[in-house]
C-alpha cells in the first residue's frame, strides 16, 4: 500500500510561516489529485487544500485562501503546503493524503503545527 511521510511542522508565531512536505511512497495511486487535510485538538479533520496531478488547477478551504500555497513535484512523489501569515486557528496535526479521501483510507502520522499568539 501506499505509504505517507508528512514533514516540517513545528512551532510558528503569529504572522510567521512554514513549509511543509508528504512523500508518498509504495503503491501510489497514479496519477491522482493530492490534498492536505489537518485535524484540531476535540476537532474532526478538515480539508485545507487540493492540487490536480499536472499541478493546473488547486483548490483551498476560505479558511486559509490567499495565506497557503499547494504544489507538487511528481519526479519526487511529493506534496507541499506553503503556510503565510499563520494563526492560532491554524494549529493542528496537518496530513496528506489523495483527493478526495475518506476517513477509512489509510492516513501517515502527520506533522504537528502549532501557532502562538
Amino acid at each position: 500500500q501506499v505509504q505517507l511521510v508528512e514533514s516540517g511542522g513545528g512551532l510558528a508565531q503569529a504572522g510567521g510561516s512554514l513549509r511543509l512536505s508528504c512523500a508518498a511512497s509504495g503503491r501510489t495511486w497514479g496519477r491522482h489529485s493530492m490534498g492536505w487535510y489537518r485535524q484540531a485538538p476535540g476537532k474532526e479533520r478538515e480539508f485545507v487544500a487540493a492540487i490536480s496531478w499536472a499541478g493546473g488547477s488547486t483548490y483551498y478551504a476560505d479558511s486559509v485562501k490567499g495565506r497557503f500555497i499547494i504544489s507538487r513535484e511528481n519526479a519526487k512523489n511529493t506534496v507541499y503546503l506553503q503556510m503565510n501569515s499563520l494563526k492560532p486557528e491554524d494549529t493542528a496535526v496537518y496530513y496528506c493524503n489523495k483527493h478526495p479521501a475518506t476517513k477509512t483510507d489509510y492516513w501517515g502520522q502527520g506533522t504537528q503545527v502549532t501557532v502562538s499568539s
